[in-house]
């Protein structure tokens, strides 16, 4: 979500510094949430600017690179591996527990494909 413009940043600041409207009736106003509201004002007060704060990044990959590393030798010892096999072996072997759908998203970001055997080979 982008954050709100800087504009309506500094509106809802003055307004509420003259007194001019409550949280909620801001809110309603300007088609905020209350708590944004409410969070702007607790910004303003404590570091006297209303821009929005840089993006944090999110959460930390569960998986880093020395797990990479590991998954990339389980798929290059047993390319037919099913996602809960390598998922089970990489636990095994670092004890990092994760889904299934973890592992098929490393190995896509690794760029590591998997060509299963047909039963004729």
């Amino acid at each position: 979500m982008r954050p709100h413009s800087s504009d309506l940043r500094q509106r809802i600041v003055t307004l509420y510094e003259q007194g001019e409207g409550s949280i909620r009736g801001l809110a309603e106003r300007f088609q905020v949430s209350p708590d944004s509201v409410r969070l702007l004002l607790r910004q303003y007060r404590a570091t006297g600017s209303i821009e929005p704060k840089p993006y944090a990044g999110g959460p930390q990959a569960t998986l880093q690179d020395e797990h990479h590393e590991v998954l990339r030798d389980l798929v290059e010892a047993d390319n037919d591996a099913t996602l809960p096999q390598l998922a089970q072996r990489l636990a095994e072997r670092t004890g990092v527990q994760v889904s299934d759908s973890t592992i098929s998203r490393t190995l896509g970001k690794l760029n590591i494909t998997r060509k299963k055997k047909s039963q004729s080979e």
